[in-house]
């Protein structure tokens, strides 16, 4: 079986917040790297969403062609993804020549068979600017709360769902102007409608999505479905194939999720032995696991898979979709647009990405809301990261260097408190290899901390520091033991703390070949043998005190 990985594509204007990175990116790595670890093939697809009006707003505001723009942003995100580790197979753009030339090719299917109608609908337009304003470039005050900076496609105040020409004192985003008119302009529709029953019983054949996945398919399906507008008036964005549409480029919505084809197809290109469609069709060998937080769904569950299942060609739909609710800061929620919260590159001047990785994946928003707070990081990081993992690497391999000569140490015969930490690890190791294959991040984080506990408890038990004065043949096992232990820890950590793994790998000296040990043959107490030399890394964590909690709180806005 391989393996197809896709997290939802981050939007291009900005840089993302942690939100955004435990909603869909993350967990997607994190599973990648496990899987990768035990040996399976894996592609893990994403990109950057590059078309529709914020994209062109942003653009605006900072002075620059829209192309221009995205080409930044893009750069700016991939280098911040790097950095956090995500290991993208590829990481692509929807503004690539591969998703013109799909989206087109999905649009002329589609439209071949029957699922696309033409329609004239009431638009603001701008004789000032020249031009249609679609949703986001109508401002103006909404009609339930007064607000007098909504969108024209909802109201940040009040949340409530708008149309350009519900707005009161409308004006363009563009040039402010308010002499705006209603005019007729023709778009396309997909019918929905006529998809639905197709849908519908895919959707039902899911027996084992998340609760929170199958449950917003079925309210959408439920509440019946309805044709949506496909195009929109803007220069930015796909092309419409289709005469007296030239002034027109498709919505955002419809081409966006093609870009997971799209970069495949681009990955396949870079080398010649890579047949990136034979991960989308035909695809009996390949297991499709998509992830995103929940205001993604309804577009995964419903609208991708009507226009797949429209064309009537053999793409791959989604085996699993795993949902994530909604990660919150402070009693309310993390938002680009509003700038609150802590974003990525800030995230990164403040702490290594380890630190971040591990603490937003031990309170991933799987089965509820949850919340980030610094007090929760503090805890995480001191407790966990520093006190239970760091602290025991660290004092093994001190006094392993200071009294065996930085060699792991030959002599004495394990016995039943070895024998019995064995059995523990290995049991433990396939609870967290189980949490892993079904996607519980947290389950698993919970798992692997506990590991962590048990090499603790075991030299706490053990006193190799006491048992070197008295039997240093008996110190010697303990110490032997821990650090195969910490081999262990290197590696079915990894795909949580993958840049502390490496310093952990490269100070016992291991080679490629044993860093790939999958979790099911990780637990070998045999597997460094005596004599084998190591090196003392620095401290792996370091911990956070109260007061820079306190004026990490204060600088980002935490209650």
């Amino acid at each position: 079986m391989r393996y197809l990985i896709t997290s939802a594509l981050p939007y291009i204007n900005g840089i993302k917040h942690l939100g955004n990175l435990v909603g869909s990116m993350l967990p997607a790595d994190v599973y990648a790297r496990f899987l990768r670890q035990e040996g399976e093939t894996v592609l893990y697809i994403c990109g950057t969403d590059e078309h529709g009006t914020p994209a062109e707003l942003a653009a605006l505001e900072a002075g620059l062609e829209v192309a221009d723009y995205c080409k930044r942003q893009y750069d700016r995100q991939a280098d911040v993804y790097s950095r956090f580790g995500l290991s993208f197979d590829y990481f692509g753009r929807t503004s690539s020549p591969e998703n013109h030339e799909l989206t087109q090719h999905f649009y002329q299917r589609l439209d071949e068979n029957g699922f696309i109608e033409e329609r004239e609908i009431s638009q603001m337009y701008s004789p000032e600017d020249g031009r249609f304003l679609p949703d986001r470039y109508v401002v103006g005050t909404c009609p339930k709360c007064g607000y007098t900076a909504a969108r024209g496609d909802q109201c940040e105040n009040c949340t409530s769902v708008l149309n350009p020409t519900d707005l009161i004192e409308p004006r363009s985003a563009v040039s402010g102007s308010t002499q705006l008119e209603v005019r007729q302009s023709k778009h396309l529709f997909l019918k929905l409608n006529e998809l639905s029953d197709a849908v519908r019983r895919w959707v039902e054949q899911q027996t084992n999505w998340p609760i929170l996945t199958k449950s917003i398919a079925l309210k959408w399906l439920n509440e019946g479905l309805q044709s949506r507008c496909i195009t929109r008036d803007l220069s930015w964005g796909v092309p419409v194939p289709k005469p007296g549409f030239e002034t027109k480029v498709f919505y955002v919505w419809f081409d966006a999720p093609i870009g997971y084809l799209a970069a495949s197809k681009a990955w396949g290109q870079q080398a010649d032995d890579r047949d990136w469609l034979s991960w989308w069709q035909p695809h009996d060998d390949v297991r499709y696991v998509q992830f995103m937080a929940k205001d993604n769904l309804p577009f995964h569950t419903i609208m991708w898979p009507a226009m797949i299942l429209g064309t009537r060609e053999p793409w791959k739909l989604a085996d699993y979709i795993k949902g994530f609710n909604w990660l919150n800061y402070y009693g309310g929620k993390f938002s680009t647009s509003s700038k609150r919260g802590v974003f990525l590159d800030q995230a990164l001047e403040v702490l290594p990405a380890d630190y971040w990785r591990y603490t937003l994946m031990a309170s991933a928003p799987e089965s509820s809301d949850s919340a980030f707070t610094w007090e929760q990081l503090q805890t995480k990081v001191n407790k966990d990261l520093a006190d239970n993992l760091g602290n025991f690497i660290n004092r093994i391999l001190k006094f392993a260097a200071s009294r065996f000569d930085g060699k792991i140490p030959a002599g004495g015969t394990p016995g039943a408190a070895e024998q019995q930490l064995e059995a523990t690890c290995r049991d433990m190791v396939e609870t967290l290899r189980h949490h892993l294959h079904h996607m519980e991040f947290r389950k698993a984080a919970d798992t692997l901390c506990a590991l962590w506990t048990v090499g603790n408890q075991y030299i706490d038990d053990r006193a190799p520091w006491a048992l070197f004065k008295q039997d240093q043949d008996e110190a010697a096992v303990v110490i032997r033991t821990c650090i195969n232990l910490i081999r262990i820890y290197a590696i079915v950590s990894s795909p949580f703390i993958p840049f502390t793994c490496d310093i952990i790998c490269a100070a016992l000296h291991l080679n490629e070949s044993e860093r790939r040990s999958s979790f099911t043959d990780v637990v070998n107490f045999q597997a460094l043998l005596p004599d084998r030399p190591f090196d003392v890394p620095p401290p792996l964590f370091q911990k956070l005190d109260d007061d820079q909690i306190a004026e990490l709180r204060s600088r980002f806005g935490g209650a």
